[in-house]
């Protein structure tokens, strides 16, 4: 029997590295069992803010990958300051108190001239690519993911043009994410980010979306079918660690400025002076970018020499740090826009049998995966005595060598049981 062909478009693949290529990486390793034939879409000469040779060796021997030249200004911006224009495209905003002329400039530029996104000009070229192929190859089902939802646009143009089935994939919300605010929009750029989206999802057959509150927004838009395929963990082939000796409380991933809690800094200070034992096993570990602001909060609080700062490391050895690390913090903005965002590294850190302390808005969408797999506790900020008592928690069990997380349920949320799901969908 032939396979059925699905033509992916998306702009993160390896060797993009970070948590925006996996969604897609893991599907298209796993279509192939289900009877699917993934071809994968990507731009020649892409500006990644973070690379990772590592990934390309899980790319499935079965994929076709097509590739197109993209023309991004943030090639153009880097002549300007190549730190910042890496910090923007991957998401990465000042605050707003500490932004130059330079910041502003860019963030205004990045939000009102580039719409929805720098990635805009990729747009016709691959319309005109694609058309082509899709008529010579009989692909009749298409999927765009996004970010950036430029991407959409080329999902958009396909439909009408050739009347395709179209999936559009968010990985996450368009004019809700937390760092649409940051850009600086004129009413006119705003107003045109929700005619584009309004439009989407009003022409797309079927939207997939990664979380319950993206799709309840969602649905004040739009009357379509739209269907929550979380993110999820695969099988790492990763050697048993031994545990850190320190009581490490690790953050793997972006640590953004909005993304800082004090109460936290506030809590390890205390125990520092009330436990004194705490002093001599505390350690701090950050794995990935880092912003500033969270750096000189660390430093307010004291706190500097309990920091290891090991920066980005490749997806392996992240897997590796997050089976080896005591703790594990998930941390998101204390924001209603940020209650839909679930993080990728989530379902990772659940399968590390590490607990994790997860921080977040009131009613996110992770505080209840957390909870219902038992693989750590969810704290909102208001919470800080009981962040505080869980951490004390934590400290003694490690002390007794009985620190470990229990997790159940956690099948579902397996790259394969996804994949499979993503198939009945696309089928039906």
């Amino acid at each position: 029997m032939e396979q059925k062909k699905l033509l992916i478009i998306t702009y993160y693949f390896p060797p993009a590295g970070g948590p925006g290529v996996q969604r897609w990486l893991k599907f298209v390793k796993y279509l192939p069992e289900f009877g699917v034939q993934p071809i994968v879409y990507v731009p020649e000469n892409p500006t990644y803010p973070i690379v990772d040779e590592g990934l390309a060796g899980e790319i499935s021997d079965n994929v076709i990958v097509l590739k197109n030249k993209i023309w991004e200004p943030y090639q153009l911006a880097s002549v300007f300051s190549k730190n910042k224009t890496k910090k923007i495209s991957s998401g990465i905003f000042p605050q707003k108190k500490k932004q130059t002329f330079l910041d502003k400039t860019f963030l205004w530029v990045r939000g009102n001239l580039f719409i929805p996104d720098a990635r805009v000009f990729w747009v016709k070229p691959s319309v005109s690519y694609l058309e082509k192929y899709i008529q010579e190859n009989n692909i009749d089902t298409i999927v765009t993911s996004g970010p950036p939802h430029s991407l959409h646009l080329i999902g958009l143009e396909l439909q009408k043009k050739l009347n395709v089935k179209w999936f559009a994939d968010f990985r996450d919300p368009w004019t809700t994410i937390g760092y649409h605010k940051a850009l600086r929009l004129s009413s006119y750029a705003a107003k045109k980010h929700k005619a584009l989206e309004h439009q989407v999802l009003n022409a797309a057959d079927k939207i997939i979306v990664t979380s319950k509150t993206t799709k309840t927004e969602f649905e004040a838009i739009t009357n379509k079918p739209i269907t929550v395929i979380t993110n999820g963990y695969d099988v790492e082939t990763v050697e048993k660690q031994t545990l850190d000796t320190k009581f490490t409380l690790a953050h793997i991933g972006s640590f953004l400025s909005d993304r800082n809690p004090p109460f936290l800094w506030e809590i390890l200070t205390e125990l520092l002076q009330e436990v004194p034992e705490f002093k001599s096993h505390l350690e701090i570990k950050l794995i990935g970018a880092v912003s500033q602001e969270v750096l000189d909060a660390i430093q307010e609080h004291q706190l500097k020499e309990y920091l290891n700062l090991l920066g980005y490391v490749s997806h392996k050895e992240a897997v590796a740090h997050q089976r080896k690390s005591q703790v594990l913090l998930l941390i998101e903005i204390n924001s209603e826009d940020t209650k839909s965002i679930i993080p990728g590294k989530l379902f990772e850190y659940m399968v590390s049998n590490r607990p994790i302390i997860a921080i977040g808005p009131q009613g996110s969408d992770f505080a209840d995966i957390v909870t219902q797999t038992n693989t750590g506790v969810f704290f909102d900020y208001s919470e800080k005595a009981r962040l505080k008592s869980v951490i004390l928690d934590f400290f003694n069990q490690f002390l007794e060598g009985k620190l470990q997380s229990h997790g159940i349920g956690l099948q579902q949320y397996s790259r394969k049981n996804l994949t499979k799901q993503l198939v009945q969908l696309i089928n039906g």
